[in-house]
């Protein structure tokens, strides 16, 4: 007897699924900075890495590419995207654009749980900045992300969440090259200050904090052209 439409529906794939696991795995490796811009990344290593075919490491290295988190080259393979300067102003650009939106969704919608969520938030961005090694230096990045995607999930607005998670990951990537600073990619304070105003219902505040928040971020880049120089010029006196 053949599936009805409705197990057909509900069924999982476990291609899909597979493929899934593999980009959130990678995503989140790029995202806490684990994985650097430029690092290949060969559909066997991968395939070897996650214990699946070449062809499952392909598809979420596709879906990767498609988010602007890796770039396929032709004939050369995958890698961790390499985001331009001009690339990473317009990632900021979209998000001056955006998240002011996403905070005042957020602000009508808020239950006094969610606001304790993102006071928990805070709590373990904090404890994170106080610790040493790579380890928590990582989970600090993605407490702090944590925040704004926190923000987008309480907006209600799925479009948006998946167009934040993009956004925050691509931003990690610019981080990773073109930041300047040793300290938190992403105020802890400028945080605790937005969600002061939400709580305080002053919106208009929240939004200009926000903004506020944004450019401190991009102002920490030094998002001059980097010129590569060969061998020979790079031990020229």
């Amino acid at each position: 007897m053949k599936p009805t439409a409705t197990a057909l529906q509900t069924a999982e794939d476990p291609a899909d699924t597979g493929t899934q696991k593999i980009r959130d795995a990678i995503r989140d490796a790029i995202v806490e900075r684990r994985l650097s811009p430029g690092t290949k990344l060969s559909e066997s290593d991968v395939g070897n890495l996650f214990n699946v075919s070449r062809t499952l490491a392909r598809a979420a290295l596709q879906a990767l590419s498609y988010e602007g988190l890796v770039s396929v080259e032709k004939n050369r393979g995958a890698f961790v995207a390499y985001p331009s300067p001009d690339e990473a102003r317009q990632i900021f650009a979209a998000r001056r654009l955006v998240e002011p939106g996403i905070l005042r969704e957020a602000a009508a919608r808020v239950t006094p749980s969610q606001i304790q969520h993102l006071k928990q938030l805070l709590l373990e961005e904090g404890r994170l900045m106080g610790e040493r090694g790579q380890t928590a230096r990582r989970a600090e990045i993605k407490a702090s992300g944590d925040f704004h995607l926190t923000l987008a999930a309480i907006s209600g607005n799925a479009i948006m969440q998946r167009f934040m998670d993009e956004l925050v990951a691509r931003s990690s990537l610019v981080i990773a090259l073109y930041g300047q600073s040793t300290i938190s990619s992403c105020g802890h304070s400028e945080h605790g200050d937005i969600l002061v105003a939400i709580e305080r219902s002053d919106l208009d505040e929240a939004c200009r904090l926000m903004l506020h928040h944004i450019a401190h971020i991009e102002a920490d880049l030094d998002l001059r052209e980097r010129k590569s120089v060969g061998l020979k010029e790079a031990f020229e006196p």
